[in-house]
């Protein structure tokens, strides 16, 4: 089984039309061997969560969300930084939370580098390729959270003052934001998302798709 189901960097900002906070997704990387029949679904449900906590982290925090996937329990740890870009990792819950925070901390300072800080622009989110190759690295390496321990060791200082909040997926909502409404309303999921979320429901109410 994979400990880390996806890495991947995304940016906030203000939908043009719409008027309302809204982000994308600079550079990704999966690792979907796990969900054989219906990978397409639960890499729409990823994207459609990740959208929704990184609206809800606040500039310099470190959050970790649980989320339940047909029983089995992935953490969506999420570091944001005040330039409006984020990076989030879902996980096994067994995934150690602070290696995970330390390596989107890494992950971050090396994207800025590499892009340095600053938020980007309507034309370059649109059009512009966010080239990354180093989340491949990230993504195989780091399945095991042992080989993060030098990470975690030259960081020792940081794991001591570093706050993860733990928050649910409704404490990152807006206020009367309900998850099913989302779903159905988002523009980003399939009908036949949609509809596998629904029959999800149906089967087991405490439990969703991703």
């Amino acid at each position: 089984m994979r400990n880390v189901l996806y890495i991947g960097v995304f940016q906030r900002y203000v939908d043009p039309l719409k008027k309302t906070p809204s982000t994308v997704q600079l550079c990704g990387e999966e690792d979907l061997s796990d969900f054989r029949w219906y990978k397409g679904t639960v890499r729409e449900f990823m994207l459609f969560h990740c959208d929704i906590v990184v609206k809800g982290t606040e500039p310099g925090k470190n959050v970790s969300i649980p989320q339940d996937s047909q029983g089995e329990i992935y953490n969506f740890h999420v570091y944001s930084r005040s330039e409006g870009v984020s990076a989030v990792m879902i996980a096994r819950a067994s995934y150690p939370e602070l290696v995970a925070h330390n390596l989107l901390r890494k992950l971050l300072d090396q994207f800025l580098t590499k892009y340095p800080a600053k938020t980007f622009s309507q034309s370059e989110l649109a059009g512009k390729a966010f080239s990354f190759p180093e989340l491949k690295e990230y993504i195989i390496k780091y399945q095991d959270p042992n080989q993060a321990d030098s990470i975690s060791k030259v960081q020792t200082e940081l794991n001591e003052t570093t706050q993860v909040l733990h928050k649910t997926i409704e404490q990152v909502l807006e206020r009367g934001e309900k998850i099913d409404s989302l779903v159905q309303k988002s523009d980003s999921l399939s009908s036949q998302s949609k509809m596998f979320y629904t029959q999800a429901k149906k089967q087991n109410s405490c439990c969703s798709v991703m």
